[in-house]
């Protein structure tokens, strides 16, 4: 008999929980508002309803199951089981935020607010919960897996994400590197290097698509096949400007060697504060991670 499943709850402070945890109280924070022209009533509505969903998600677990209720700021320090099952509530980004320190457990998205919250990744309502839940945990869910990105450096360092990875200057100054994708190799000046998934084809890598009104084919949330994007490349006699974007795979890999003293930084999913820093020499390789994002989707 396999282990009881257990269900990990995951959601991100709200708006009112951080005003709360500065203002110490209702009262203090509707009056910090208050004196800026503003109002904590829709700061709280939208709290009310992320409890809301949160706590008919949990109503929602069989009580002989075993539960963990979790902040996106505890991510780093949970440790997940095989036989979890998550339930992220909230926006799209908590998603992103949970995926990397997985490993194919299945992930049910859950939307408190659909005024708010897109619903790419979290797409289903709290009330179908329960159902979504039982069937995961009894792998009769039907689900969706969303292609990843590894970073890796030369001594064996590695981050992972699920949307993008970004390598530049931690400072967002120019970076001075050498990119090199197949067969091809250019030394570059720039903001930075964006390497975007199927799924982060939908958000950054969208972003930087339609600035630049490229042409180049992105790809999509199944696909292992990764896009890549150098941000405002500078043009000199010793860097060039013609590796700006093209596709990553597991056979074109995208290696960047650091020509940078101080500051390189790799970080994923826009979370700045996880990185791995690059000197001067340093080689970071970006591909298609191995493993993928489990997503719930019937």
């Amino acid at each position: 008999m396999g282990a009881t499943p257990r269900v990990v709850v995951v959601t991100r402070p709200t708006e009112y929980e951080q005003l709360l945890a500065v203002h110490g109280t209702h009262g203090q924070a509707a009056f910090f508002l208050d004196r800026r022209g503003q109002n904590v009533a829709p700061v709280q509505a939208r709290h009310d309803r992320r409890e809301q969903a949160r706590q008919l998600v949990l109503a929602g677990i069989p009580s002989a199951w075993r539960r963990a209720n979790i902040s996106r700021n505890e991510l780093d320090r949970f440790l997940f089981g095989p036989e979890d099952v998550i339930v992220a509530v909230g926006q799209d980004g908590l998603v992103a935020n949970v995926a990397k320190y997985l490993d194919g457990q299945p992930v049910v998205g859950i939307n408190p607010d659909r005024e708010e919250f897109e619903g790419v990744l979290v797409r289903h309502d709290a009330k179908d919960a329960a159902e979504l839940v039982s069937l995961a945990a009894g792998g009769s869910c039907q689900v969706e897996h969303r292609g990843m990105v590894q970073a890796s450096t030369s001594d064996g360092r590695t981050l992972t994400a699920l949307n993008e990875v970004f390598v530049g200057h931690r400072s967002h100054q120019s970076a001075r590197y050498e990119l090199a994708v197949g067969d091809a190799t250019e030394r570059q000046s720039s903001s930075g290097v964006v390497v975007v998934s199927g799924t982060g084809a939908t958000g950054w890598g969208r972003s930087i698509h339609l600035g630049r009104r490229s042409t180049l084919e992105l790809p999509l949330p199944v696909e292992r096949r990764l896009a890549y994007f150098v941000r405002e490349a500078w043009p000199s006699v010793a860097t060039g400007t013609e590796l700006v974007e093209g596709h990553v795979s597991d056979v074109h890999s995208l290696m960047l060697t650091s020509r940078m003293e101080d500051g390189g930084v790799v970080f994923g999913d826009g979370v700045e504060a996880d990185h791995l820093t690059l000197g001067w020499g340093e080689v970071v390789t970006i591909m298609p991670a191995a493993r993928t994002l489990r997503l719930v989707i019937g």
